[in-house]
């Protein structure tokens, strides 16, 4: 097949976990398949464009900076974003260049999958009822989670606004869509639910399982590890919750526990809480986040907002490390809680959680040869994209029927 592939940002360097799914799922896809990657080129970050031949056959970068969350310019972007239709999770995203690249592209070749990656990419797509809308999340659901969670007045009201803008646009990209493909059945069943939309398939997660294969020999550095974008809201939150309510806890019967949170961009929030505290740890972004699974005794995900499911959390059962989840840190992938993960959702439970894996390396060790075993056997990123790759086909020959209609 030949594919047009957009997307908002290249794929390198890789430090979430959205770029992973789709990063993976192309590799995949560009070994049979002509893939033609249309998104916006970061002109400070030329890793991106150079190693778009991993993954496609042809790439063109559209060179436009999407402003830092924490940069004069965003502030801007926000201001004007009062005024529009759009939530600034998908606004901002919108570009003119992009979309005459794009029409420029479908008058020059003939494709037969179009795929619009994430929602954001939607607005820069002339006409959706051809293209396949890949959601990694339910994204409204994610907004109306921070507006539960919101700790002032302020933030809650927009946090709403954003949320019943975010519900309207998805409603209106979804229905637009020739197709839509979820990350999970629990999301499918979602987008089904809040938009009454019936062209819906899902996906597994995957994981690269050679990758993260753990070594012979691992040291102790830290007693608990938290993985992921630490400028994502949803991440912070969650560490913010772990630090304040459920740590105080785990301290309280070991006083030494240490903590590394790894992942790219700190939010200010999270650098304090490391600076008042020694021991804890706050990586930045680092080249590879295995040796800080590998070398970390329990995985921690403490997420009361988000949406998708969380590639940190087979990619910790991968590297061989147990796993301790919310409920919502697990939504969507296949787990038993006791068995392969443990979840908990009150600071208590997810404090007795920890201590009770820290407290026992049997069943530390019990724990993460189920947890590696269930994803080596039914999450490979081979079989996941040949599950996209199907959808792709039938879509492809849907639209093919629905043109010889007229």
């Amino acid at each position: 097949m030949r594919i047009l592939w957009v997307k908002t940002d290249f794929l390198h360097p890789t430090n979430r976990g959205g770029q992973i799914r789709t990063l993976e799922m192309l590799r995949q896809l560009h070994r049979r398949n002509e893939i033609h990657f249309v998104a916006c080129d970061d002109p400070g970050s030329p890793e991106g464009r150079e190693r778009a031949s991993e993954y496609s056959s042809f790439s063109y970068p559209v060179r436009r900076r999407i402003p830092d969350r924490r940069s004069p310019a965003f502030f801007l972007q926000l201001a004007k974003n009062l005024f529009s239709p759009l939530p600034l999770a998908v606004g901002r995203f919108e570009s003119g260049e992009v979309k005459r690249v794009i029409a420029g592209l479908l008058a020059r070749f003939s494709f037969d999958a179009i795929v619009c990656d994430f929602l954001n990419s939607a607005p820069n797509i002339p006409d959706l009822s051809r293209a396949v809308l890949f959601e990694h999340n339910v994204e409204s659901r994610i907004w109306e989670r921070h507006a539960a969670l919101a700790p002032d007045p302020l933030r809650r009201g927009y946090f709403r606004l954003q949320a019943r803008r975010m519900a309207r646009c998805e409603a209106r990209f979804c229905r637009q869509a020739a197709h839509v493909v979820a990350v999970s059945s629990s999301d499918a069943g979602e987008l089904r639910r809040r938009f009454g939309v019936e062209r819906v398939s899902e996906i597994p997660t995957g994981v690269d399982t050679e990758y993260f294969a753990p070594p012979d020999r691992t040291r102790a550095d830290w007693d608990l590890v938290f993985i992921g974008a630490m400028d994502w809201l949803p991440n912070v939150d969650g560490v913010r919750w772990f630090t304040s309510e459920v740590l105080p806890l785990i301290r309280s019967r070991r006083p030494g526990v240490t903590v590394a949170f790894a992942g790219r961009n700190p939010d200010p929030s999270v650098l304090e809480a490391a600076r008042r505290d020694p021991l804890l740890h706050v990586t930045g972004t680092v080249p590879d986040i295995r040796p800080y699974l590998w070398n970390s005794l329990v995985s921690i995900v403490p997420l009361r907002i988000g949406g998708g499911t969380r590639l940190k959390i087979y990619e910790a059962m991968a590297a061989g490390v147990p796993v301790v989840s919310t409920s919502i840190g697990a939504e969507g992938l296949s787990v038993t809680t006791g068995s392969d993960i443990l979840l908990a959702d009150d600071p208590g439970s997810f404090a007795a959680s920890c201590l009770a894996l820290l407290d026992s390396a049997d069943r530390r060790t019990a724990q993460a040869t189920r947890a590696r075993e269930g994803v080596c056997s039914n999450f490979s990123w081979r079989k996941v994209a040949e599950s996209f790759e199907d959808i792709l086909r039938a879509s492809t020959a849907t639209n093919a029927l629905s043109r010889a209609a007229f």
